[in-house]
């Protein structure tokens, strides 16, 4: 297992693999996708990144890593601040900063047949902190620090979950290219398949029991169920596999200066 995949797998497992299973697959999304000002290394941008998966809902994720100059002074112009998380839902004329309230209010507006309440906030502060801490020590600033990239004229897809080890350097590398993309959440259907695809690498489990929307998606199209899953309107390009995909965002969005482009050579 590589060295990243190890290091994430242990992040989850210090969250107790929050974001891996829908609690009630959706029958439908809301009319308009939420917006999401995101920083994929913060502890509290993960807490409502797992409630989204776990209530099966998708988002369009808007990355601000630090030192970001795309949508940080998008997010202050809107809100008055440059926080994050932030929330915009449309479907509601609703703004909020602030993890805790973000997912008060997504658990009100969007609940689940089955979703209880968010846990013990104290423990989910502490344990995602620790999850991150953990990601910075080993890997550094993934998903932290901004990379000079190329803008994309349309939002990338990406079909994931919160706590898939797989999906998270994709994640990471699209937050620091700055690169806007609908996130596809495409959780597990039940808790019986939460750690199977480890043994085996990515993601191929077909979805057994509480099918969703994405993952009949992904079936449907592709022949199997596989995050992370990767489609860019921009160049028409559709791909399975982390390693694959980010070397595509680099090849594709990524603008090296001559030192790093000399030393790849």
């Amino acid at each position: 297992m590589r060295t990243d995949t190890l290091i994430y797998s242990l992040a989850s497992a210090i969250r107790f693999w929050r974001g891996t299973v829908v609690n009630s697959p959706r029958k439908a999304m809301p009319a308009q996708l939420l917006k999401l000002y995101d920083m994929e290394g913060c502890p509290y941008c993960r807490l409502v990144r797992e409630q989204l998966t776990e209530l099966d809902l998708d988002v369009m994720i808007l990355p601000c890593p630090k030192k970001g100059s795309r949508f940080r002074a998008e997010a202050q112009r809107i809100g008055g601040k440059q926080q994050f998380p932030f929330l915009i839902d449309d479907n509601t004329g609703t703004q909020l900063y602030g993890s805790d309230a973000i997912m008060d209010y997504l658990h009100q507006t969007y609940p689940s047949d089955e979703a209880g309440p968010p846990m013990f906030r104290p423990l989910a502060h502490a344990t995602s902190k620790l999850a991150s801490m953990l990601v910075i020590a080993v890997l550094g600033m993934a998903g932290l620090k901004r990379r000079p990239s190329k803008e994309a004229a349309q939002p990338l897809e990406l079909y994931a979950f919160e706590s898939s080890p797989f999906s998270k350097p994709v994640r990471a590398r699209l937050c620091e290219l700055e690169l806007p993309y609908i996130l596809r959440n495409s959780g597990k259907g039940a808790w019986k398949e939460v750690g199977r695809a480890t043994l085996g690498g990515e993601d191929n489990l077909q979805a057994t029991q509480g099918s969703t929307i994405n993952r009949d998606a992904l079936a449907r199209h592709t022949g199997r169920v596989q995050v992370p899953y990767l489609v860019d309107a921009n160049t028409g390009e559709a791909l399975f596999e982390s390693l694959d995909i980010v070397r595509y965002l680099d090849r594709t969005y990524s603008l090296k200066t001559a030192t790093q482009a000399q030393a790849a050579t």
